[in-house]
């Protein structure tokens, strides 16, 4: 009886709030933060600057008008940047002038006017293609392909170190392929001293034959830009909430203010989503059990000088240093990103695998729309290219609506071209429906629905027991198991005590107190085994995905021994296509030396607090730069010629292994330790 009051209670609270959904005004807003804008033509919303302030004092207001309480502005530190502007302009042999807008990277430039430069166009900007030309002094333009080979950083250095004063790059497929006078802005990842700009695939072509250039030669152009890096400032994340009954365990929601370009579906359009979905729960006069905290973070796409993991730094910052008591108290977070564009047939939320479950439970109870013929899944875990992902680690479970998939990535992300174009009404209201209802159900929840399961059984699904000693292979079996098992049974009890809880829902006596006292307790105890479990179980590759700590030396492994085969067979090309799947190895093929280390040295030699949510997770390095490089410069290409790669290649062999052992002695450990957190949470 009780739970089908409670199912029916649940059902009002939806309806209601479903009646209060008013996407048009979640428009209107995202429509009005493109007021704010660093760059008077582009737009740009950038970390730290007088226009990200701006917006954020607005929806400040935003969240005090509509009724939300304790609206805060949580101040840190980071660097920003402050995009003014860059135009080049040229004449063509017929005495026609062009003026270009450019596009912006975070770095530090200041032409303090128009001034005249030589360009010159050096193909792919890598290492060989500035062979025999002098560029001191000069613009470089380059076509880059960030997608399928490199980021804007390793090019822009590699000008940097010949001498140029900034490099132009253009995109040659990869992002903003939408229409050729598309630009493109991604985080830096590197140094404010290595200028760089973009430049749209129409206006290159122009120039191109306007100045009548090939590679390697260049023309006059004028160029007038003004971009300015803001060490240690000042920005904030803003909070608002709807006060629950435990003000001790929150319901989080989160999206990003800054932008680049218009942004209107990254993110204006998720931060009007949000405070849409807040209005909504306010009017609709809903009573949540938990606090229901609205954040809107600022500084996602960039915020750090010169790190690999600078971007998600107003994120970092809530959950590590100004928040950390969140930890323990928020039981989800639920970010926000691109969601008024459908990306796919199929909706997907990316999840912390611990919420698998749940979140299944929840789509079969959700009625299925038109604009996702495909249904609605959930995929894990998260990664690192959003914000959700600092919260994860930072012992926060969350999950995101997945905008990785499809065509808007490589057509209309990260440039002018992210406008109300691209919008979607019928995909905005989904979302304003599903993750409204979504929050209602986590508020709903006695005990934090934690399933570990799902993680566990992809931890041992991906590990390959026979490149382990057979003693090590056992041991690490038993400990999967155990810990396997105790994850079944600490679901089995959550769901046990919701049920409990669901049948005394009012806490009208001392048995009611006790159970709902015990729900607390437990999640409290799940939320520390989560904690752990990130901590434990969550590593980076050096491309930034997230994957399990025995995931990479057995991928190298794998390369390194496909390398030696190969090279025994006299097959060089492909021994150096599998050796630049190894770690970072693969700037070894186009780039200096210098270039390689520099940014290898930006991941293993950089203080923790600049590494932000990179830092530990990444499990090793292997240098393979002087059998690429040897590879490379072989002339004899018979097998008996590779003897000395070979050798090296062995050793390397013997270094993962070891590494992979090593690591599969800490999972073992790990999986025990989680095992008896789990044990002791179920109590």
């Amino acid at each position: 009886m009780a739970k089908e009051w409670l199912r029916q209670t649940r059902q009002t609270a939806w309806e209601a709030y479903l009646k209060q959904i008013d996407v048009d005004g979640s428009y209107r807003l995202a429509r009005k933060m493109e007021h704010y804008r660093t760059n008077e033509v582009l737009g740009y919303r950038t970390a730290g600057s007088q226009a990200e302030r701006l917006t954020g004092e607005m929806l400040a207001r935003e969240m005090e008008e509509m009724g939300l309480s304790q609206v805060t502005r949580d101040p840190f530190t980071l660097d920003g940047w402050d995009f003014n502007h860059a135009r080049l302009s040229f004449v063509d042999r017929d005495g026609q002038k062009y003026v270009c807008q450019l596009g912006g990277y975070q770095t530090e430039f200041d032409t303090n006017g128009r001034h005249e430069y030589e360009i010159v166009y050096v193909g792919r900007g890598a290492a060989e293609d500035y062979q025999g030309l002098d560029v001191r002094g000069k613009l470089v333009l380059a076509e880059i392909n960030q997608r399928d080979e490199w980021w804007i950083n390793f090019p822009a250095y590699q000008a940097h170190l010949k001498g140029a004063t900034a490099l132009i790059a253009v995109q040659d497929s990869g992002y903003a392929q939408v229409d050729s006078a598309a630009l493109n802005t991604q985080d830096f990842c590197g140094p404010k001293e290595a200028p760089a700009f973009c430049m749209s695939r129409a206006d290159a072509n122009r120039m191109i034959r306007a100045l009548g250039i090939t590679k390697g030669t260049g023309g006059k152009v004028w160029f007038s830009a003004k971009s300015t890096i803001m060490p240690k400032t000042t920005s904030f994340n803003v909070t608002g909430c709807i006060p629950g009954e435990d003000p001790e365990q929150i319901v989080l929601m989160s999206a990003h203010y800054d932008s680049y370009f218009h942004g209107f579906q990254d993110d204006n359009a998720a931060v009007a989503l949000m405070l849409g979905i807040a209005r909504a729960l306010v009017k609709s006069g809903y009573k949540p059990r938990k606090t229901l905290m609205f954040c809107a973070l600022a500084a996602e796409e960039w915020g750090v000088i010169d790190s690999r993991y600078d971007w998600s730094t107003g994120a970092y910052n809530q959950i590590f240093r100004v928040h950390p008591e969140w930890a323990g108290k928020v039981v989800a977070d639920l970010n926000l990103e691109l969601p008024a564009f459908s990306h796919d047939t199929r909706h997907k939320v990316r999840s912390v695998y611990e919420y698998k479950t749940f979140l299944e439970e929840f789509i079969r109870n959700v009625p299925e729309r038109e604009c996702y013929p495909g249904g609605v899944g959930v995929i894990c875990p998260v990664q690192t290219w959003s914000d959700d992902f600092s919260f994860s680690i930072g012992g926060v479970p969350s999950m995101v609506n997945e905008f990785g998939d499809g065509s808007f990535m490589e057509t209309h992300y990260h440039s002018q071209f992210d406008t109300t174009d691209a919008y979607d009404e019928d995909v905005y209201r989904f979302h304003h429906e599903f993750y409204g209802l979504l929050m209602m159900a986590f508020d709903s929840t006695s005990v934090a629905p934690l399933d570990f399961f799902p993680l566990l059984s992809a931890l041992h699904s991906t590990i390959n027991m026979k490149r382990l000693p057979s003693e090590l292979a056992e041991k690490l079996q038993n400990a999967c198991e155990r810990a396997g098992q105790a994850a079944r049974l600490a679901a089995e009890e959550v769901w046990r005590l919701e049920s409990l809880c669901a049948r005394y829902p009012r806490r009208e006596d001392q048995r009611s107190r006790q159970l709902h006292d015990r729900a607390r307790e437990m999640t409290a105890a799940l939320l520390k085994a989560f904690r752990f479990a990130q901590d434990s179980f969550t590593r980076l590759t050096w491309h930034d995905s997230a994957c399990f700590p025995h995931q990479i030396p057995q991928y190298n492994l794998d390369r390194l021994e496909g390398a030696w085969e190969a090279l025994e067979k006299g097959w060089r090309t492909e021994a150096l296509s599998l050796l630049a799947e190894v770690d970072n190895n693969c700037y070894v093929l186009d780039f200096d030396q210098e270039v390689c280390r520099y940014f290898t040295d930006a991941v293993l030699r950089q203080p923790a607090d600049r590494l932000m949510w990179g830092a530990g997770r990444i499990v090793g390095w292997q240098d393979l730069s002087r059998v690429i490089r040897s590879l490379k410069d072989k002339k004899d290409r018979t097998p008996g010629a590779f003897a000395g790669e070979k050798k090296a290649l062995e050793q390397a062999r013997q270094d993962q292994q070891q590494l992979l052992e090593r690591l599969a002695e800490q999972e073992t450990q790990n999986l025990l330790k989680l095992a008896q957190m789990l044990d002791e949470a179920r109590g």
